[in-house]
């Protein structure tokens, strides 16, 4: 696993960030006060025009506490300089084409430096047609409060993290997966709300069959 420093002296090395006089290519800010996000417009190495987010710390934690009782949410944090998230990657794209008519929303907050955002992070969203789930994250804001509120077992300090989620259930692993673990975590979390909801269906045929009979 690739070490990410979360204090702003190191974070420098792995998470270095442009000055901040200086404009990433294509970056147009959003005149909306509800949302602090960034809109990357930029064409991939072949010319091909891709749009990708950026959002700040405190939008990636609304994404995160984001809760429909009948979704489930996987959130994968990557960077394309890394090895063993790069490893991974195609097995949640198999599984986004798996579950893609249930509700199962993927989401890749990426990592990497902003000087490669418009290069490396554009054509890896493209190549895998993820450009949707994409969300871009400068390092360089991150504070160990970020992982304290949102985490209980990652503090920031390896990637690839990845947080599986539903309801009031949820999985956290820190490091790459394979294909069988994967199946396995988001397989269990989608059997036990099956689980859950036959039990409150039954609950509830039981409650309306006991008003009947009273009356």
């Amino acid at each position: 696993m690739r070490k990410l420093l979360i204090y702003s002296i190191l974070s420098i090395s792995l998470l270095a960030c442009k000055k901040n006089d200086e404009k990433v290519a294509g970056t147009e800010a959003k005149d909306s006060l509800t949302d602090n996000s960034l809109s990357l417009d930029t064409s991939n190495s072949d010319g091909k025009l891709i749009s990708l987010k950026e959002l700040s710390p405190e939008k990636i934690t609304e994404v995160l506490k984001s809760n429909h009782s009948d979704t489930l949410y996987v959130t994968n944090f990557f960077a394309t300089w890394c090895g063993p998230c790069m490893q991974e990657i195609p097995h949640f794209r198999k599984k986004m084409d798996e579950l893609k008519n249930q509700p199962v929303k993927f989401t890749f907050v990426s990592l990497d430096n902003k000087t490669d955002w418009d290069t490396k992070v554009i054509d890896f969203a493209d190549e895998y047609e993820i450009n949707q789930n994409v969300i871009l994250l400068d390092g360089m804001l991150l504070k160990q409060e970020f992982f304290t509120q949102n985490f209980q077992s990652w503090n920031g300090e390896a990637i690839p993290f990845t947080l599986i989620r539903k309801g009031d259930k949820s999985d956290e692993t820190v490091g790459s997966m394979t294909e069988e673990m994967l199946n396995q975590k988001i397989n269990k979390l989608l059997a036990d709300n099956s689980s859950a909801k036959a039990i409150d269906n039954k609950e509830k045929t039981m409650i309306s069959s006991q008003k009947k009979s009273l009356k």
